[in-house]
């Protein structure tokens, strides 16, 4: 059994099925080739029943040894200083990666996943389009001139910022070829393909459990 645990829901709807967070911490272990094992609180209870592990009632959350994280960044730092292949161990890579890992939590999701949220509520008009606009314009002049965000390689930032992205509609905003170019190489590693099918086996199991009773 793993020491590494990462929870997640038993189950969600179609509509985030290949997009909850424990993706991150998922895709991680699998670069990094760390053992890990999953374990889920019930989605439909979610409110109230693991507010001692997530104070928000959120996942995930992690469980290594006697160490406990929640909130996805949280433990994505975390795995990415239990292993060089996601991040450098000299100081200015380490920082590097930090920084960006900080900027696609801080710069970019805090403007994308908003604003998603109320394009699917229906605001079209929700204000948040010219910021989102303009994050996704820096990133575009960014990676136009590198093909890494840190250490000259792949890196946590990368996974983070591949991840991100995929959830902000890039094609809503115009062509962003170095942008979309980017997040088709990074999500085209075979450990992403493995965590994504992993996610959406493990729901699907979770139709099972439900439609039996």
């Amino acid at each position: 059994m793993s020491e590494l645990t990462i929870w997640t829901y038993d189950w969600v709807p179609e509509g985030p099925r290949g997009f909850v967070r424990d993706l991150r911490l998922r895709w991680a272990c699998e670069e990094a080739g760390l053992a890990y094992e999953i374990k889920t609180v019930a989605f439909d209870d979610r409110a109230t029943n693991h507010l001692d592990r997530q104070p928000f009632g959120q996942v995930p959350f992690i469980d290594d040894g006697a160490v406990q994280i929640f909130e996805s960044g949280a433990g994505l730092l975390h795995l990415a200083r239990r292993s060089e292949r996601l991040m450098p161990r000299d100081p200015a890579g380490e920082a590097e990666t930090t920084q960006w890992i900080m900027a696609a939590l801080n710069s970019v999701e805090m403007v994308s996943v908003p604003w998603w949220f109320l394009e699917v509520t229906g605001a079209k008009e929700n204000h948040l389009t010219g910021w989102l606009e303009s994050r996704l314009a820096h990133i575009e002049r960014v990676l136009g001139e590198r093909e890494w965000l840190a250490a000259d390689r792949f890196t946590a930032a990368d996974l983070l910022m591949a991840d991100v992205m995929r959830v902000a509609k890039l094609r809503a905003f115009g062509d962003r070829p170095a942008t979309e170019a980017y997040v088709a190489r990074i999500t085209d590693r075979p450990a992403f393909h493995k965590a994504h099918a992993d996610q959406l086996a493990h729901f699907a199991a979770g139709d099972a459990k439900r439609a039996a009773g």
